[in-house]
């Protein structure tokens, strides 16, 4: 597995700068995400612009993470249209990157944002829109020889594991699978509290179409009603160690990265994640700059 860092640089991937790249670096990240919000416009000299910023770092190019939003379920055809479009072209855009995979987005009903809830967003109805959705956007995917990783989350379309399998199942292509961000799926004490079993239904549901992972942590609050936030990394209730030693089993040459955390906390984060990663015999590998 590669270790690397996802939002350590903000802003568009055409303003990422070689200092922020060389520092990353510095660090201890070997791959970093890429945010592109107009694919549609990169050019082939953009790209291996791009590639020689990221070679001369020492750094392999992560997942591409398209600014679309969560118009994938849209109940405005022209938006869903919009948002499926853009997502094809993130395939054609990580395939000319070198990237392994693109991010997918399921997306909410509710106009406040993607990762926001909705009383329809379990419906069956939205299920059905975002397995179309994922199937024209899987069959570009399958035509550049990429993969899309979904991303899913207690508060969107896609849950929990089964759920998450039965859409990857739904759309029946080989380039889609599952990004394992455990964090967004707990949905109760009883998972907070007893997290293998339910970090290993992921694994055992959907271990076969792991293409790469989110870490992060989180945190009970003490609150009267169920209230969960997000934590740094070794403050919280995940149990690394575990996660990586099930990861390395099922996805070998995934792409394990660190996010949600600002700046100026990536480096100490990364220090901490190690202590987990070395107390179960984790050796990550080395890079694969793009070739230019």
């Amino acid at each position: 597995m590669l270790l690397g860092a996802a939002g350590r640089i903000k802003g568009d991937w055409l303003s990422y700068s070689q200092s922020d790249l060389n520092s990353a670096k510095a660090e201890g990240y070997n791959a970093l995400n890429v945010v592109v919000q107009d694919p549609a416009s990169a050019t082939a000299a953009d790209v291996e612009f791009f590639k020689r910023k990221f070679a001369e770092a020492g750094l392999e190019i992560g997942q591409t993470n398209g600014g679309y939003g969560g118009a994938l379920v849209s109940d405005d055809e022209d938006e869903r249209k919009a948002a499926i479009k853009f997502l094809q072209d993130m395939c054609r855009l990580t395939a000319e990157m070198g990237s392994p995979n693109t991010y997918l987005r399921p997306g909410s009903l509710n106009p406040g944002g993607a990762w926001t809830p909705h009383p329809e967003n379990r419906s069956e109805r939205i299920f059905d829109r975002l397995v179309d959705s994922a199937k024209q956007a899987s069959a570009v995917a399958e035509a550049e020889g990429v993969k899309i990783a979904t991303e899913g989350g207690v508060v969107c379309p896609v849950y929990s594991a089964r759920r998450m399998r039965d859409f990857i199942d739904a759309a029946g292509s080989p380039a889609l699978g599952f990004n394992q961000d455990p964090v967004n799926f707990v949905a109760s004490l009883d998972e907070a509290y007893d997290l293998k079993p339910f970090l290993q239904e992921f694994f055992d549901l959907l271990g076969h179409v792991t293409w790469g992972a989110h870490a992060k942590d989180f945190q009970v609050m003490t609150k009267l009603l169920v209230h969960l936030e997000e934590e740094e990394i070794g403050s919280g209730l995940i149990p690394h160690d575990y996660f990586l030693t099930e990861m390395q089993k099922v996805a070998p040459n995934a792409h394990v990265l660190i996010e949600h955390l600002p700046a100026g906390r990536y480096a100490d984060a990364i220090t901490e994640f190690k202590v987990y990663s070395d107390s179960v015999g984790i050796v990550w590998d080395e890079p694969n700059p793009p070739s230019v």
